[in-house]
């Protein structure tokens, strides 16, 4: 056991510091990976955050919280290049260095950059909830600044701010003749997201770098919305007045139902997935049914639509708080990245053509992410707010 522990502290360290060689991380994974060493990893932790020295005493119940996340079996990290780590490994592993970290760097400025790590040297805060509100007179209102409460009246709707950071708009009841629906923008950068309730009760989830136009109060016989980007709807049912979701060229048609709309332009396609109820998608001359499970991909350039089974999970992943990946390529997972942690990417030497799998938190420093895909061998350096991918 003496030997163990030791061996177990030893490439833990090594790999905390980031000096773990190729070997040692296999010997620590296949460690790990063996069970029946849960025993050995606390008298490992009880050593490592001794030795951290932070500044204020670690509560017991923090340690113990890290301990039982590193052993229990949780399908956060699973990237391969032909070889498939399993989830639970590198979770703990991820999970320990993220624990260690935390400690060593435990002061309150710190604290903001993230639940589940700090920041290191040289590293990039994972994104969160920034957006910006234009009202239809052209005030600009700053979502992320915004006090809790009222922040704004449209015709009938009073805009507020929910504690929990939400944007809801209650209309009236009673909406008065001359309310034709003021038109409002609520816009999230890259590194952004924001959610808002609109006044049928729709709610909607928006992810980085993307929009959503609609008005304040829906009138007429329809309720329409465009967007762009990457939205998440949960679509209030009303079957007199359909929902209308325009993106990327598409509309995209509804009663009540649960979808996801990729519309960004850097993508070949604008892709409609369907989880709950039924949608009908329209392309310049073509038309479409979704039902739950399947995806509709349109293209910009031509009138097609290519309905095929949708892995939903990979589609929700981002609304779920996860980066996952299905066989992707480097340039595709940069992508996410680049929207998500607001940094530029470069490629240095030859790129890689290996495939990329498995899900990482969208809540865990930039580092935290890089190191994970490091473990199929391809490299990346971090300058400010860019990073380049090295052979």
């Amino acid at each position: 056991m003496k030997e163990t522990t030791t061996r177990l502290q030893y490439l833990l360290t090594q790999y905390a510091n980031n000096a773990c060689s190729r070997a040692e991380l296999l010997e620590l994974l296949q460690t790990i990976e063996q069970g029946g060493h849960d025993k050995a990893l606390q008298a490992t932790m009880d050593t490592i955050l001794a030795d951290l020295k932070p500044h204020d005493p670690i509560p017991a119940i923090d340690k113990e919280k890290i301990f039982r996340s590193i052993i229990k079996p949780a399908a956060v990290v699973s990237f391969y290049k032909r070889v498939w780590f399993k989830a639970s490994v590198a979770a703990a592993i991820i999970i320990m260095v993220i624990g260690v970290r935390w400690f060593q760097n435990n002061e309150p400025k710190q604290q903001a950059a993230s639940a589940v790590g700090v920041l290191f040297k040289n590293d990039v805060a994972p994104g969160g909830n920034k957006a910006t509100l234009t009202l239809a007179n052209g005030q600009s209102i700053s979502l992320t600044e915004a006090q809790k409460g009222q922040i704004a009246k449209q015709g009938a709707s009073i805009i507020t701010k929910t504690t929990d950071g939400q944007i809801v708009y209650n209309a009236s009841s009673v909406l008065q003749n001359n309310d034709k629906g003021d038109i409002n923008l609520i816009k999230t950068p890259k590194g952004g997201k924001w959610d808002v309730t609109l006044s049928d009760g729709t709610k909607v989830w928006l992810n980085a770098s993307s929009s959503i136009k609609y008005p304040s109060a829906f009138m007429g016989n329809e309720r329409k919305v465009e967007i762009t980007g990457e939205a998440y709807f949960e679509v209030a049912h009303n079957a007199a007045k359909p929902f209308r979701v325009i993106a990327g060229g598409q509309t995209v048609e509804v009663l009540g139902t649960h979808f996801n709309i990729n519309a960004y332009n850097d993508e070949e396609a604008v892709k409609t997935t369907l989880l709950q109820g039924k949608v009908k998608i329209t392309n310049g001359g073509r038309m479409a049914i979704l039902m739950p499970g399947q995806q509709a991909a349109t293209r910009f350039s031509n009138n097609s639509i290519l309905v095929k089974e949708a892995d939903t999970e990979l589609a929700v992943a981002w609304h779920n708080g996860y980066f996952q990946f299905e066989q992707s390529d480097i340039h595709n997972v940069m992508k996410q990245l680049s929207r998500w942690y607001d940094v530029d990417v470069k490629f240095d030497g030859k790129v890689t053509r290996d495939k990329f799998g498995g899900s990482i938190p969208r809540d865990a420093p930039l580092s935290q992410v890089l190191r994970t895909l490091e473990q199929s061998m391809v490299h990346f350096k971090i300058d400010g707010k860019t990073v380049t991918v090295m052979e």
